[in-house]
Order: C-alpha cells, then structure tokens, then sequence
C-alpha cells in the first residue's frame, strides 16, 4: 500500500511540474545542475553508482548523484528537483535494492522512451539477505516477508564491482557512440584498478591467522565475504534501521571476541559507533573502520575519494583485523 501511495504521489509531482516547466524554467527556482553543454546528462543515485559512472565517463559527460554525501540512504526521498534531473536525463545509473525503490516508482511515472536505464542489480548474481547467530530473535521479522529479500550490497564485492563498470561503459558506448573509445579505455582502466585490489585481499585472507569478521555494527559485507570465503557475526543485518542491540546480541558479541580471541572490532562508515565501542570495552580489542562504500562523508566527497580508494584503504584495516 505504502508504494502505491508513493507511485501516485511522484505521478502528481511529475504533473505538477510538467504544467508548470515553463514557469520553473523562467524563474530557475529548481537548479539541477545539468547542461546539455556538458555531454551526457549521467544521473546516479548513490555513491558507488556515481563513482562508476564517473569512473568511466571521465570527461566526457556531467555525472550526477542524488543521494547527498552523508545523507542515511535507507530513509532517502528524492525531491522535485530529484525528479526533474530524472526525467531529463541520458543515462539513470542505480542500485535496484529495497533502498532504491523509489527509483523504480519514478521511472514507472515518466517518460523514459529516450533514457538508457542501467539498473546494477541485475548485471550481478543477487543473493538473499541472511542472519547468522548472534545477530538475534528481534531481527528476524526483518527477513520474513511474502518476497524473497535481496541484500543490495552488490558492490562490496570487487567481482561484482567489475562487472557493473563493464554494464556502465556498455550503456555508455550505446548511446554515445562518438566517444565509445573513452568510454571503453577509462572502464579497462577502472577494471584493471579493481581488480588489483581483489588480487590483494585474496592474497591477505588466503594467508590470514583467521578468516572471520566481527562488526559491532550493521554488516553490509555479505557480498564480500562470500567472494572471500569469510564467516562473520554482526549486530544487525545490512540493512537494519536499529541503532540498540539487544542484551542478549551483544552478550553474544562479547562472548565470541573473548573465546575466539578476536583482535579488531570492525564499525562501518557514518556510524556513530556505539556497540562497537561497548564490545572493545568489554574484550579490549581494538576498533577498525571497513568501508562499505555505502556513502561518504561530504568532506570525502569534496576531496575526491573513490571506490578504488575506499577499498585500499580496506585493505589495510583487514590485514589487521585478520593477522
């Protein structure tokens, strides 16, 4: 019901702008920040749809990204202006997740005759979310539904990763053929980085003391760990909205990092943190930020960081956290 309340609220909104384009255009009360001066108009919802498409892309086209940097993706909305950048855009480049099925709602409401529309999810193998013990009874509603659920967390994975570059530059090259060569080199190249990076988390799990994960946080890694041949415990499924684990979770953790002599907690990025630190109090371990690459910060996002960046710095904190 939720989502059909949703379809026919973006459908007025898309009406409502539609009626009044020619007023929005004079006034400029809405700034998409698009120019078809600028090559291919690349929307993308969150940040590692947008750093493939600009990865491949380069110069060659204007990519943008909705979601803002450092913005909880989960209870995201997209706005007027949102819509508009939609619906005049080249290329749609997103996820497809549960997270991202107000994207889905958009689409349905407008006219995509002349958009090329790439949706990442289904260039990779999905897997079904999971709960592995620990993570408790009060998560488990969160799975139980009428559909099979997805974990949309495709790109943690490096394989997955290189593949959705591949689908991006192939959506590039077919509408933009003049620069079909750009697109293509700059996706060799962005391949070529990826997959240095998964040779080197290959070579660290395959010589590592141990080969599980603990996070006193959400755990986003479930691509990951299953391209790595890693187990792990976590205090709330990928997704999860609950920033409070129960007593009996995090009696769990702390029991496990004690038996299992666990060095390293693992916390994900924008988390405040809190059940990782209370974990490290309890065992002593120490605390290692891996990034999901979910979102980053504004000041990240300003500075230019990547996904090849993010996960070499993943690296590091693994090479730890596994030794």
């Amino acid at each position: 019901m939720k989502k059909n309340i949703f379809s026919r609220i973006i459908a007025l909104i898309v009406l409502a702008l539609s009626l009044s384009g020619c007023a929005l255009q004079e006034d400029q009360a809405v700034d998409v920040n698009l120019s078809a001066d600028d090559g291919l108009s690349i929307v993308t919802t969150i940040f590692p749809a947008y750093d493939f498409a600009r990865a491949v892309a380069g110069d060659a086209a204007q990519v943008n990204m909705l979601v803002p940097a450092g913005a909880e993706i989960h209870s995201f909305e997209p706005t007027p202006a949102d819509i508009i950048a939609i619906s005049e855009a080249d290329v749609i480049v997103y996820i497809g997740g549960e997270s991202e099925s107000w994207v889905d709602s958009v689409l349905q409401s407008i006219d995509t005759n002349s958009i090329k529309i790439v949706k990442l999810i289904d260039t990779v193998t999905p897997e079904e979310e999971e709960l592995v013990e620990g993570m408790g009874e009060e998560h488990k509603h969160e799975l139980k539904t009428e559909e099979v659920e997805y974990d949309e967390h495709i790109w943690t994975s490096p394989q997955n990763a290189v593949k959705m570059v591949q689908a991006v530059s192939d959506a590039l090259c077919n509408v933009d053929k003049d620069n079909e060569i750009i697109y293509q080199n700059n996706a060799a190249s962005y391949i070529e980085q990826i997959s240095q990076i998964d040779e080197a988390i290959q070579q660290i799990v395959s010589s590592a003391k141990r080969k599980v994960l603990v996070f006193g946080d959400r755990f986003p890694f479930l691509y990951f760990a299953k391209e790595f041949g890693l187990s792990y415990r976590a205090a709330f499924p990928g997704c999860s909205s609950e920033t409070e684990t129960s007593a009996a979770t995090m009696a769990h953790l702390i029991d496990y990092v004690q038996t299992e002599k666990i060095p390293y907690i693992y916390y994900i990025e924008l988390s405040n943190q809190n059940v990782a630190k209370a974990i490290a109090e309890q065992t002593r371990a120490g605390l290692l930020l891996l990034h999901s690459c979910h979102n980053v910060t504004k000041s990240d996002f300003e500075a230019g960081v990547t996904y090849v960046s993010l996960m070499r710095q993943n690296i590091e904190n693994l090479q730890k956290g596994l030794n």
